[in-house]
């Protein structure tokens, strides 16, 4: 006859994951019960809670959904937005030590001993009631200047393309944290119930003359769980892989199949209590419902023709910029929380003269219909809009003066511009200056951390109090910096 197990010591041979396992039952019973639940019902507590964390928002957001068109490769500040008459006047002569201060740069110039000053190869003019600056190969962003709030003191840390593109999108250079997206799946929830919160989209220039990679990690939920990391679109067949059933699966069938997954992943959890088990039940219920919504989230033939004209002839082609840009508003209108359009090409480092109009000729007109068109619908109010890179490109040449068709300009995190829109920000504004060699940033500096603490704040959360515990630590989006850029906000 075997001894008797006493119940201390069942207890002491329990794991850590099988502990919280225990003690957690009915969590997963509670996430599967919100996904299957109908309409008409009321939601519990703790269903509302897996729409979001129950303490958020902080405070009555100014908006609600966010789309990010993160310009992969960094545009230059110095030939679209930052107008300085000093680079014009002092074009080909050697930038003062007193404005580079031993700053570092990439190594494609950091022992480059020539480093004359580059002026525009653009015109600039002042457009809209606010007079910004806006270059000329920038038409239809300079004709919405009184819609966007430009900050021209953005600087940030990063030297070199994917950590500071990282540094972003996740408040650190090295992968690893959670995405903003991600971050703000977590704690606000999803308004979509067919679609999920967080949706990601790429796409580069069709000269293919850049070669950045979109890195995974950008849209990683990093250590919070798995199932609120971005779901990224595709840009050929279907948006999503899978989302088409085999060939002899019908509908009732697959229901039937993920019913007894279900079952069998909430018997598993409770067992386990993974939280990896109830990301499963909720992704294939997902799958399940975008089976059903997005054949029409892709279908823009009830788009009005003129609204289509306005994304540019690329709208019809899926996986452009422009077929994004007009998929983002689609997806915002849906109730998705965050949307992030990255788009590569803009690393003029041997070819400005002749890169740089091809690409904004490719990325101006989606960009402005995309802000034309929410606000057209009654949506830009309480969205949040978003363009920039990474950083800027140096006000010096990199290469030789006198090799005109090798132009070009080197990465530049010391001072460069981007811009805002909609969901509680200033319209017909600009933020903030960089010296006259538009080098430095020298009145009212906007750090990453800054940027971030303002989006969070606009979206109703306070940085500081919107932590994750992780390895002993609290963590959160801004690391232990940042404040929020009131002036700008409306």
């Amino acid at each position: 006859m075997k001894d008797s197990v006493s119940p201390f010591n069942a207890a002491a041979s329990m794991t850590r994951r099988q502990l919280f396992g225990r003690t957690s039952v009915g969590i997963g019973t509670a996430a599967l019960a919100s996904l299957m639940s109908n309409d008409s019902q009321p939601l519990t507590a703790q269903e509302k809670q897996s729409m979001g964390l129950a303490e958020l928002p902080h405070f009555p957001p100014k908006a609600k959904r966010v789309i990010y068109m993160l310009q992969n490769a960094a545009p230059s500040h110095v030939d679209l937005f930052d107008y300085k008459p000093t680079i014009q006047k002092m074009h080909g002569q050697q930038i003062p030590d007193s404005v580079q201060q031993g700053k570092r740069f990439s190594t494609m110039t950091g022992g480059q001993k020539d480093r004359p000053v580059l002026a525009p190869i653009t015109k600039f003019q002042q457009r809209g009631e606010s007079g910004a600056w806006v270059s000329s190969f920038l038409p239809k962003t300079a004709s919405i200047a009184d819609d966007l709030c430009f900050i021209k003191s953005m600087h940030t840390e990063q030297v070199n393309h994917a950590p500071a593109i990282t540094f972003f999108l996740t408040g650190s250079e090295m992968p690893g944290r959670p995405s903003m997206g991600a971050w703000l799946s977590y704690g606000l929830g999803s308004e979509a119930e067919d679609l999920p919160g967080f949706v990601v989209m790429t796409s580069r220039d069709k000269q293919a003359s850049c070669g950045q990679i979109f890195y995974d990690h950008y849209w990683s939920s990093g250590f919070l769980p798995s199932r609120f990391q971005g779901v990224k679109f595709r840009g050929s067949g279907d948006p999503v892989l899978y989302l088409s059933n085999p060939n002899g699966m019908t509908r009732t069938m697959r229901r039937g199949i993920l019913d007894d997954l279900a079952a069998l992943n909430e018997l598993k959890y409770q067992e386990l209590g993974d939280p990896e088990i109830v990301t499963r039940i909720a992704q294939y219920e997902m799958a399940y419902k975008m089976q059903a919504s997005v054949p029409d989230l892709t279908d823009f033939s009830k788009e009005p023709k003129h609204v289509l004209e306005r994304y540019g002839p690329d709208v019809h082609i899926q996986g452009s910029y422009a077929w994004n840009c007009l998929m983002a508003r689609r997806l915002s209108e849906r109730g998705v929380r965050f949307v992030q359009l990255m788009h590569a090409g803009w690393d003029q480092h041997r070819n400005l003269n002749s890169q740089l109009k091809i690409q904004c000729q490719d990325t101006d007109a989606p960009s402005a219909a995309l802000v034309m068109d929410l606000k057209e619908r009654g949506l830009l109010d309480d969205t949040l809009v978003i363009w920039g890179g990474e950083f800027g490109r140096t006000p010096f040449l990199q290469g030789k003066i006198s090799d005109k068709p090798r132009w070009g300009r080197d990465h530049h995190p010391y001072a460069f511009t981007i811009w805002m829109s909609g969901g509680g920000i200033k319209r017909g504004f600009s933020y903030g200056a960089s010296d006259d060699f538009a080098f430095n940033a020298v009145e009212d500096k906007v750090h990453v951390h800054d940027f971030q603490a303002t989006v969070l704040h606009l979206l109703g959360i306070d940085h500081e109090q919107f932590t994750h515990r992780f390895q002993g630590r609290r963590f959160r989006l801004t690391d232990v910096h940042g404040e929020v850029v009131r002036p700008i906000l409306a």
